[in-house]
């Protein structure tokens, strides 16, 4: 409910509504007439060429004798395969999300010098203005805590003297900076809600600076400040999966488009955030795991494969869970034979399933992983494969690392900025000129009409 002061949806507002709905529908047959990509995405999913980038690449298929041909997906960071990434770092025992970084924004992976250097950049940005989490943060709580992090990168620009300076090294130096804090806002914003909102017990750590980026968000999150180092590792994992894919996904495009108006960096991040906060961009991890829920709610044995592939089948036909026809966490817009984060997720997510005891959980979540696509293809026309996406698991990692779902898109903030930061690097370095698609207008001329006559 709105709060006592702000405007309501009157039936004033719904009239008016329905006259908005009413003069500004577009037939969807003029769109085929004119070959407009809606969504800027062909039948196939494939999106129209829009830019160049050199910091990640998505593979999903290949041309056999002038035929496209789907392939197990690859992601590359500046075109090194996220495979062989992971099997680095994790080989030598360290955690990857600096190193990642480093390479998202630099270009190249760093030596142990360079690699150290960047990790205290990043601690000693790890601190945010006098006063700030009292007179901002702790100020007017929110459940939505992607709001309440947008609003303090806003107020950032505030305490910083150079805020419209975009010269290279300041943009470099004002993205680093929010890398740093972005954990920090986003817990103390949960903690503030959970205290002033829900009555929790109110807890600010200050983070470590021997600790990793994925170290010290549950330092900072848990009450004991305790964690498993395979918490961390799962932590770290999810970081380095989910902080690039490629440069058309929805937010990293909006970094572009505002980044390429001039604007300063507090804006284009912010503008960013209202992107992945979308349900339909970053919000889908917790509907996986609500969904979850569901099933277990209402499939009496969810070890009875054909129980739980009729209720699959439901949910499909909008008879179940949010009457969406939707299977959360299984199709990708690019992907279709297989999402390469999902992979690399899920042995990792069997660990700590074991770890946590929810090993039938796990089991669960692997069943309907093998059956949704069965039931997707006898229910639905589609014009590509569908295997499980990286929300799929994630949702699940999150939960077993008890964090909040208010905390959920939030985690994937974590990790994106350091995309966004590249493309924002990106596009001040190679293009001067404005973002401007066109768009071509159907609507009909008229004459103005004097008010007494209307």
């Amino acid at each position: 409910m709105p709060q006592e002061g702000m405007l309501t949806v009157t039936p004033e507002i719904e009239t008016l509504a329905g006259v908005c709905r009413e003069h500004t529908n577009i037939p969807t047959e003029l769109y085929r007439e004119y070959d407009v990509k809606r969504g800027l995405r062909d039948l196939d999913g494939v999106g129209v060429l829009a830019g160049l980038t050199n910091i990640s690449s998505i593979i999903s298929s290949k041309q056999v004798d002038g035929v496209k041909v789907p392939i197990p997906g690859e992601l590359r960071y500046r075109g090194y395969d996220i495979k062989d990434l992971v099997r680095g770092f994790l080989k030598d025992g360290r955690k990857g999300y600096e190193e990642t970084a480093y390479l998202l924004l630099f270009g190249r992976l760093p030596d142990k010098a360079e690699l150290e250097t960047f990790k205290s950049l990043l601690a000693k940005g790890r601190t945010l203005p006098t006063n700030f989490t009292r007179d901002v943060i702790m100020k007017a709580p929110s459940h939505d805590i992607m709001n309440k992090m947008s609003r303090s990168v806003l107020t950032l620009a505030s305490y910083d003297n150079n805020a419209d300076d975009i010269s290279l090294p300041n943009v470099l130096r004002q993205c680093l900076m929010l890398i740093s804090v972005f954990p920090m806002i986003a817990v103390y914003a949960y903690h503030a809600y959970n205290h002033y909102e829900k009555g929790g017990s109110l807890y600010i750590h200050y983070p470590d600076d021997t600790l990793s980026t994925a170290g010290n968000f549950l330092r900072m999150l848990r009450p004991d400040m305790k964690y498993t180092p395979l918490e961390a590792q799962v932590l770290d994992l999810a970081l380095v999966l989910h902080m690039e894919h490629g440069g058309g996904n929805n937010s990293s495009f909006t970094t572009h488009v505002v980044t390429s108006s001039g604007t300063d960096t507090y804006s284009a991040i912010a503008a960013a955030m209202g992107s992945l906060k979308g349900p339909k961009h970053g919000g889908a991890n917790i509907k996986v795991v609500q969904m979850f829920d569901d099933i277990k709610q209402h499939v009496s044995d969810p070890t009875d494969q054909e129980a739980v592939k009729e209720y699959l089948r439901k949910i499909l036909n909008r008879q179940a869970f949010d009457q969406k026809g939707l299977i959360y966490g299984m199709g990708h817009a690019v992907y279709s034979i297989s999402d390469p984060r999902a992979q690399i997720f899920k042995s990792f997510v069997e660990k700590l399933a074991h770890e946590k005891g929810r090993d039938s959980d796990f089991a669960l979540y692997t069943m309907v992983e093998n059956l949704a696509p069965e039931v997707i293809a006898e229910e639905r026309r589609i014009y590509k494969g569908v295997s499980a996406n990286v929300d799929f698991y994630s949702g699940f990692v999150y939960s077993m690392l008890d964090l909040p779902y208010e905390l959920y898109t939030p985690m994937f903030a974590i990790a994106r900025i350091v995309g966004w930061s590249a493309h924002r690097l990106e596009e001040l370095i190679n293009v001067d000129k404005i973002i401007r698609p066109a768009y071509r207008t159907v609507a009909e001329e008229h004459e103005y009409t004097p008010l007494s006559e209307r």
